[in-house]
């Protein structure tokens, strides 16, 4: 679904990604690891759009993505769900997910039975404005906003980042709903390493903007996969 090659980063002068390859397939968690500040976040940038590459290939189901700005690769297929999570605060929770129809045919403007039976809670809140939710439910309004663009890739920025244990396992069911029905691929950057090694099927490790370790889980042992997370 989603393949990289030399990606290069910078902000201003300053390189941030050194050459990264990446793959992810569909009905796979891929995970990009590493400690703060190796570019993690910066990788999901480039490959959203959000912030321009330097350089480098991005291949999307076989088609290779110019250097085109975030809305065009949501059109393209592309689901990000940014640190932070970026809710529109004064928006309702209904307004915030019908953000999403920007990426979808006049016929697909409506939120799906499916939405409400992953995120109970937001069908509660309907009305709710999104500055006043807790972070855990702001998490999954971020996250049912990305589904209803219907993304081919879904790339997840630290979901688990500052939310309670419980919000936490029903991320974690999603994801793996979302990685059994097959038609998507998955890139979850994730520091919480037993939530990711319980979810992920193959792994990126990343170290000063590059890749430092990757492979399947079957591919690498568990505490080698550690000790590179940690370092």
């Amino acid at each position: 679904m989603l393949k990289t090659q030399g990606l290069t980063l910078h902000y201003g002068g300053s390189q941030i990604l050194h050459g990264v390859d990446i793959e992810a397939a569909a009905g796979e968690v891929t995970c990009v690891m590493g400690t703060n500040g190796v570019g993690k976040t910066s990788l999901l940038k480039a490959i959203s759009g959000t912030h321009p590459r330097s350089g480098g290939r991005v291949d999307l189901a076989g088609e290779e993505i110019g250097r085109v700005p975030a809305h065009v690769l949501a059109h393209k297929g592309v689901g990000y769900v940014p640190q932070g999570r970026m809710i529109f605060p004064l928006l309702t929770v209904k307004e915030n997910m019908e953000t999403a129809f920007a990426c979808l045919p006049k016929s697909e403007h409506f939120i799906p039975d499916e939405i409400y039976e992953l995120f109970p809670i937001l069908k509660e809140f309907l009305a709710r404005r999104g500055g006043d939710l807790s972070g855990g439910q702001q998490q999954q309004l971020a996250i049912a906003r990305a589904m209803l663009t219907k993304p081919k890739l879904l790339l997840l920025d630290e979901p688990t980042e500052g939310i309670q244990p419980n919000i936490i396992q029903q991320i974690g069911r999603v994801i793996e709903y979302l990685r059994d029905r097959g038609d998507m691929a998955i890139i979850l950057v994730e520091q919480y390493f037993e939530f990711a090694y319980g979810l992920a099927d193959r792994f990126t490790v990343m170290k000063r903007g590059a890749v430092s370790m990757s492979g399947t889980k079957a591919e690498l042992d568990k505490e080698d996969l550690k000790a590179a997370v940690s370092v």
